[in-house]
């Protein structure tokens, strides 16, 4: 699951899907990134277990398999935030 995690554009399709299912060429619209570059990415997303796909006709949906995920992404996302605060203020009481 954390490979799944590693790049910055899956953490931006992860949080584009927490709206709702969406379609491969919406996505690649959505976060102006070619459309076989979001395939590529929803494939390891799908096999780390992060996204479903369902197939309706010609189209295929995709969406979160679970919702905590994005609980999940907010919650490192403070912690990361937290600790690069207090290294910012360490860092500027160690400088002349």
């Amino acid at each position: 699951m954390c490979q799944g995690l590693a790049d910055p554009t899956r953490i931006l399709i992860l949080y584009c899907l927490a709206d709702g299912r969406r379609r491969v060429n919406e996505l690649a619209e959505l976060l102006e990134i070619r459309q076989p570059t979001v395939s590529r990415h929803l494939k390891v997303l799908r096999e780390r277990g992060l996204v479903l796909a369902a197939r309706e006709g010609t189209a295929v949906w995709y969406e979160l398999r679970d919702h905590r995920v994005i609980e999940a992404l907010d919650l490192l996302r403070e912690v990361m935030a937290s600790i690069l605060s207090q290294q910012a203020k360490l860092a500027d009481a160690v400088s002349p």
